[in-house]
C-alpha cells in the first residue's frame, strides 16, 4: 500500500496498539467480551446461529480509558493538518464538547473498532490495521466520497427495489449488510424484522459528496420526508427505524435515530409500493420542501400525519383541522369539505357522498378522502390557485381541476 500521509499512519497504528493493550488489561482484570447470538434464516432449510464478539460495543465502553492514552493526542493534532478529516468532525451535533472530542469518536475510536473486529478479538495482526487505515486513507484523500444511510422500513413490500428520486429509494434487505459493519444492530432493528413479508425493507440515502464537502446530507430528514411521501400515496402504515445507519465510503460513520414521526408506525395495514406507485412518491417526496414557505399547507401535512396516531375524538379533530389548514382559506369546514369534494370526485353523485363522508371526519373514508386531498394539493403546486379554480368549478365557471389520483394518473 503506498501510503500518502506517513506521519499518520504512524500515529495511528500506535494509538491502536496502546488500545489493544489497554483493552486485554481490561479482559484480563475481569472485564466482559460480549458476543452476539445472530441467527442467519434461510428458505427451506434450518436456521443457522453465529456468535460474534461485540469489539465495537466494548471499544466503545472503554472510550474514556482510550482518550486518556499519550498517543491520542498525537493522532488528533495529526489529523487537525488534514482538512478533509472534517467531515468526522461534525457528523453527529453533540458528538463531544470541543473538536478533538468529535474527532475520537467518528475516527479513532472507529478505526480501532475496526482493527479489532478483523482481529477477532485483542491479539493483534498487522494487516487487519493496514486495511482499516488504507480505507480512511482513501476516505480522506479522494476526489470524490460516497455517502450511504440506511434504516429499517415496516409495513411495506417491494420487489426488487423501487427509486423515490434524488438518491431515495426503498429496497429489500441483505442478509448480514447491517452486522458487517455493526455487530450490535440485531439490537436496533425492529421486532421480527427480516422474519415477515412488511418487514423485510431498507430506506436508503446515497450520495457522492464533494472530497471537501464538511458536513454530511440530512438523513433522518430526509429519510422522513420520503416516509411521510409514501404514508401519503399508500394509506399504508409505514415506520422507519429507527435509528439510521451512516456509512462514508463503506466504513461505518455512526448510527443516528430516525424523526420520532417517520420511526412510530401509524394505526393501520401494510402495503406494497410498485413501480406506478413509486413515482408519484418521489414526486410527493420532492414537492414535500414547498410546504415551508407555505405555513397553512405544513399546518395541513403535520395535522394528518399526527391523526394516524389516533383514535376517536382526536384523529377526529386532527383531520377537521388539517382539511381546515388546507382549503377553508378562512371559510371553515363547510368550506373545506365542498372544495375537498369537488376537487376528488367527478360525477355530482360521487361529490355528495363524499362530501358528507369527509364532513363525518371519523371515519376511514374522511381520513383516506383527506389524505388524497392534500395529494392532490402537492401536485397541483400553487395552494391558492387551486382553491381559486375549484371555487370557479363549483360555480360552473371552468371545468374542475384534474385528479392526479384518478384520470391523470392512469394516463400517465
Amino acid at each position: 500500500m503506498a501510503i500518502r500521509a506517513p506521519h499518520l499512519y504512524s500515529s495511528l497504528r500506535c494509538f491502536c496498539l496502546g488500545a489493544f493493550k489497554a483493552l486485554a488489561d481490561e479482559l484480563d482484570a475481569g472485564a466482559e467480551l460480549p458476543f452476539a447470538f445472530e441467527e442467519h434464516a434461510s428458505a427451506g432449510g434450518p436456521a443457522l446461529y453465529e456468535y460474534r464478539p461485540l469489539v465495537r460495543g466494548f471499544v466503545e465502553q472503554h472510550a474514556g480509558r482510550l482518550r486518556a492514552l499519550p498517543d491520542t493526542q498525537l493522532v488528533l493534532d495529526d489529523l487537525h493538518r488534514e482538512p478533509t478529516a472534517a467531515i468526522y468532525a461534525r457528523a453527529h451535533a453533540g458528538a463531544g464538547p470541543t473538536e478533538d472530542d468529535a474527532l475520537f469518536r467518528t475516527v479513532l475510536l472507529p478505526i480501532a473498532a475496526m482493527t479489532a473486529d478483523r482481529c477477532g478479538g485483542f491479539d493483534w495482526h498487522d494487516d487487519a490495521f493496514d486495511r482499516a487505515y488504507a480505507e480512511l486513507e482513501r476516505s480522506l484523500f479522494g476526489t470524490r466520497r460516497s455517502y450511504v444511510a440506511v434504516a429499517p422500513l415496516v409495513g411495506i413490500s417491494v420487489g426488487a427495489h423501487v427509486e423515490l428520486g434524488d438518491g431515495v429509494r426503498v429496497r429489500v434487505s441483505a442478509t448480514g449488510e447491517l452486522s458487517t459493519l455493526w455487530p450490535e444492530a440485531q439490537g436496533l432493528l425492529p421486532e421480527r424484522f427480516g422474519r415477515e413479508p412488511d418487514r423485510l425493507c431498507m430506506i436508503e440515502l446515497a450520495r457522492e459528496l464533494d472530497a471537501g464537502e464538511p458536513e454530511p446530507p440530512d438523513a433522518p430528514g430526509e429519510l422522513a420526508d420520503a416516509v411521510t411521501a409514501i404514508r401519503l400515496v399508500t394509506s399504508g402504515a409505514i415506520a422507519a427505524g429507527p435509528v439510521i445507519f451512516e456509512r462514508l465510503d463503506r466504513r461505518p460513520l455512526g448510527i443516528r435515530p430516525v424523526l420520532p414521526i417517520a420511526a412510530t408506525r401509524p394505526l393501520g395495514e401494510a402495503t406494497r409500493l410498485d413501480s406506478f406507485r413509486a413515482k408519484l412518491v418521489a414526486e410527493i417526496r420532492r414537492r414535500l420542501p414547498d410546504a415551508d414557505c407555505d405555513p397553512q399547507l405544513a399546518e395541513a401535512l403535520d395535522r394528518w400525519e399526527l391523526s394516524l396516531f389516533q383514535s376517536d375524538s382526536f384523529r377526529s379533530e386532527q383531520l377537521r383541522e388539517s382539511l381546515v389548514s388546507l382549503l377553508g382559506v378562512g371559510e371553515g369546514p363547510w368550506a373545506a369539505a365542498l372544495r375537498a369534494a369537488t376537487l376528488l370526485a367527478e360525477s355530482p353523485k360521487e361529490r355528495a357522498d363524499l362530501f358528507e363522508r369527509i364532513r363525518g371526519y371519523d371515519s376511514d373514508a374522511a381520513a383516506d378522502g383527506i389524505r388524497r386531498a392534500l395529494v392532490e394539493t402537492l401536485m397541483h403546486g400553487a395552494r391558492a390557485v387551486l382553491v381559486q379554480s375549484i371555487d370557479d368549478a363549483i360555480l360552473g365557471v371552468s371545468p374542475r381541476p384534474a385528479g392526479y389520483l384518478t384520470a391523470r394518473a392512469v394516463a400517465s
